[in-house]
């Protein structure tokens, strides 16, 4: 086949690639240049979006042997994925901007691209693994390495892009892959893995949405609430520095009664109230979704499970779809049987059948249903 493999310029990339033409594949390597000022989104080679990384990328291809190009993709990123970033913190949301990369970007303009110029496939080095189901369509299933899975940031792909797709890695621990790639002599081999968002360049999400969200920004200023009594307990410069679950940072200046730690339990960035209180009020059984993406055949009602985290382990749940078309707002209701705590609008739940990715929607509200949730 011919296809078309994404290097990031990490190692995980270079070796997917290298498989590919090992195995017997017609090869062509790209960079996304996803950056309009590259030495704005991230210096250094720890993460993605650098001259670095076009550069790695670059030489792992010249020792494949593969032909290799950039594509410059800034502006679908910056609107699709940048902006999209902003819009959702600015509503008092908490997005994953990796899930609407490789929704909107790496296996949407990227795989459109390329069909349109005649490649078979897409092939990156993210970890999971692709399989035919009996039914005849392509599965998704979590990576053998647990600790590297990426299934839960693809669980956006549909069907027709699973059948377009090729990850190399879903059967390898990442040791081995590191292990790999010095032997075929790339010196990507011990280059560290990409972490935090490849568009904020110290880190500093807070600081950054603040200044790159102007006068879309919330409230710069606002009381922190106590969950049970109203009382303010002290103010706040921006909704956009707190996430729900947060503990750290509060600066409140003086302890609960109970002596235990407050928790962001809510954010609400027209009046710019951040309500607080005991880590126990964090514990929800009930998730709305919207958005909804499927993998494959639209189920009615699942017994199975669902990840909230990109990290985050799976929690025991019932879904039920309640509006499988097309449109924006085709969603689901899920009932956790294990509680979870911390979870924001804005997130993803990825809904698994044992290892089998199902699909995914955008979390819209969370509920606390039973008096027994603790």
């Amino acid at each position: 086949m011919r296809v078309l493999a994404a290097m990031s310029g990490g190692v995980d990339s270079a070796v997917a690639a290298a498989r590919a033409a090992e195995a017997g594949h017609d090869v062509t390597g790209i960079h996304l240049a996803l950056s309009r000022n590259p030495k704005s989104y991230r210096s250094g080679a720890r993460g993605c979006c650098t001259i670095e990384d076009s550069n790695d990328a670059r030489r792992a291809a010249d020792v494949i042997g593969i032909p290799f190009y950039v594509w410059d993709m800034s502006d679908e990123f910056h609107e699709n994925v940048v902006e999209d970033f902003m819009s959702e913190y600015a509503a008092g949301r908490t997005p994953n901007p990796c899930l609407r990369c490789n929704e909107k970007i790496k296996f949407a303009a990227v795989l459109d691209r390329a069909l349109a110029l005649g490649f078979d496939a897409v092939v990156t080095g993210h970890y999971a693994q692709l399989e035919t189901g009996r039914d005849g369509l392509i599965e998704m299933h979590r990576s053998v390495d647990m600790g590297k899975d990426q299934s839960y940031v693809l669980g956006v792909l549909t069907q027709d892009q699973l059948a377009h797709s090729m990850f190399p890695l879903g059967d390898s621990v990442k040791d081995d892959v590191r292990r790999e790639a010095e032997r075929r002599g790339l010196m990507v081999a011990n280059k560290p893995d990409s972490h935090d968002i490849c568009f904020i360049a110290d880190g500093d999400n807070a600081g950054w949405l603040k200044e790159m969200l102007g006068d879309r920004a919330p409230n710069d200023s606002g009381d922190i609430v106590d969950h049970a009594t109203g009382e303010v307990l002290g103010q706040h410069e921006g909704t956009t520095a707190y996430t729900i679950g947060q503990r750290k940072g509060l600066r409140i200046g003086r302890p609960a009664p109970d002596g235990k730690p407050r928790f962001v339990l809510d954010i609400e960035p027209v009046s710019g109230t951040v309500t607080v209180g005991p880590r126990e009020e964090l514990r929800i059984d009930h998730i709305s979704g919207i958005k909804a993406r499927w993998c494959g055949a639209v189920p009615e009602r699942l017994e199975g499970t669902v990840q909230l985290r990109a990290h985050g382990s799976e929690h025991r749940a019932v879904v039920t779809v309640v509006s499988s078309g097309s449109t924006t707002e085709a969603g689901i209701e899920i009932d956790l049987l294990d509680p979870a705590e911390g979870i924001a609008p804005g997130q993803a739940a990825v809904i698994y059948d044992g290892t089998r990715v199902v699909g995914s929607a955008t979390i819209s509200a969370t509920a606390r249903t039973s008096v027994g949730v603790t």
